[in-house]
């Protein structure tokens, strides 16, 4: 047998490449965010206002409740008012 040295085949290597991505941001970013504030705070304005107005409109039917109710009070007390004056009426009409 001959000696003959072993040969080894070996792929070529390839070659490294290297990509670099560049992201640029806007300056819409920070518009975006204002203009998202903005609506924030007039839907909270007017969520406010709607509230207020919801609790006014309670307030006056509770007073105008309170009103009718004194209203009926004072009835009460001017037919008891008549009614004894009535009875009074009658006691001095039969004592005579």
């Amino acid at each position: 047998m001959t000696d003959e040295p072993a040969k080894v085949e070996r792929a070529p290597e390839a070659p490294t490449t290297t990509t670099t991505i560049i992201r640029e941001r806007g300056s819409s970013g920070g518009a975006t965010g204002i203009i998202m504030a903005l609506i924030l705070l007039i839907l909270v304005a007017g969520g406010i206002y709607l509230f207020s107005q919801g609790t006014k409109s309670e307030t006056a039917k509770d007073d105008a409740i309170a009103g009718a109710a004194q209203s009926v009070g004072n009835a009460a007390d001017k037919v008891g008012d008549a009614a004894q004056d009535a009875s009074n009426n009658l006691k001095d009409d039969q004592g005579n």
